[in-house]
């Protein structure tokens, strides 16, 4: 069985839950860490027992090294993914897949002629109740979606953003609540729903304007293609709560706020509720990094597209861009 050599690019907040993962795996090993801050990554290093690298050019002419695991800040994903891609590594990246959607096709096209594998983590999907939630609707038995609606009420503080430069800028971050938290349900909603064609809605700095300077609160309106309607609202300034999702179906009722409940038209009930590897993730974070990264490997060792690929990734990012337009124009905008 071939074992992968893996490397991590940027040892911050998200890298642990990285590690933890590839050290669970038997067909994969940590070869490398790296990161710009020398001692952040010797110290990495050292921890995980694997080579200190503190340049991605260095990672990526490493002929040992078979794959990339990008955990940098939003605005270096795209450069170093199309990067590496280029130069023979399979890719990993943690989401957003890009800042802009046209970023996002670009790494696209450079897979496509490279041959190499795109991932982006949207590990949510690989949840329990996600799964389950897919196949439930898959098998037809709630019947067809007939609304929908989610809700992400987090809470970040001003020192969270102040202690990295990247964070709250349009420049770096891209965005705020909606590109890196809310993210992960927009890309739960298409996933369940289909493709989204249209989108309406504001984004607002409610209590973090002497902070950063993107948003901390968002609301919007959805059309799908197949005539769907699904509301959302997001904010970061209220506790970190669970994310809730609710599917109105023709047969059933699927409302996902941490556990699952499914109540169908007949009076039956149905509970389900995650399983927590010990991975690193905070709860409210989902808790399927180790499946996620489990199947990206066992895609690549089996020699199949891997499911969440650019193709999936870019989604999410379409509609974060389409709302920051619909704000921006007071005005539908299409996808």
């Amino acid at each position: 069985m071939k074992k992968f050599n893996a490397a991590i690019i940027g040892c911050g907040a998200v890298h642990n839950v990285h590690v933890n993962a590839i050290s669970s795996l038997n067909n994969t090993q940590l070869c490398a860490v790296a990161d710009t801050d020398t001692a952040i990554a010797d110290d990495a290093a050292r921890r995980y027992d694997c080579r200190s690298y503190h340049s991605f050019s260095d990672v990526i002419a490493d002929p040992q090294i078979d794959t990339v695991h990008i955990c940098t800040p939003h605005h270096l994903h795209s450069s170093m993914a199309i990067e590496a891609m280029r130069a023979g590594k399979h890719v990993l990246t943690e989401k957003p897949m890009a800042i802009t959607a046209e970023e996002c096709r670009e790494m696209i096209r450079v897979s496509d002629q490279s041959g190499r594998q795109l991932g982006v983590c949207f590990q949510n999907r690989y949840n329990t109740t996600s799964i389950f939630i897919k196949e439930l609707l898959r098998s037809g038995k709630a019947g067809h979606i007939l609304a929908a609606k989610a809700s992400v009420t987090w809470l970040r503080k001003a020192d969270y953003y102040l202690q990295s430069d990247w964070r709250g800028t349009w420049e770096k971050e891209g965005g705020g609540i909606m590109i890196n938290q809310a993210i992960h349900t927009l890309d739960l909603l298409q996933w369940f729903i289909g493709n989204p064609v249209r989108i309406k809605g504001t984004i607002d700095n409610r209590m973090l304007g002497d902070v950063i300077e993107v948003e901390d609160t968002a609301e919007a309106t959805i059309i799908f293609e197949n005539g769907i309607h699904a509301f959302f609202y997001a904010t970061n300034s209220y506790h970190d709560s669970p994310v809730e999702l609710e599917l109105v179906c023709e047969n059933a009722v699927i409302k996902l706020s941490g556990a699952l409940t499914i109540q169908y038209s007949n009076g039956d009930t149905e509970n389900v509720r995650d399983v927590h590897p010990k991975t690193g993730e905070k709860a409210y974070y989902g808790v399927g990094h180790i499946s996620l990264i489990d199947d990206f490997y066992s895609s690549l060792a089996q020699g199949r597209p891997f499911p969440t690929d650019g193709r999936q990734g870019i989604e999410a990012v379409r509609l974060v861009r389409g709302l920051y337009s619909s704000s921006r124009s007071g005005k539908w905008i299409d996808l």
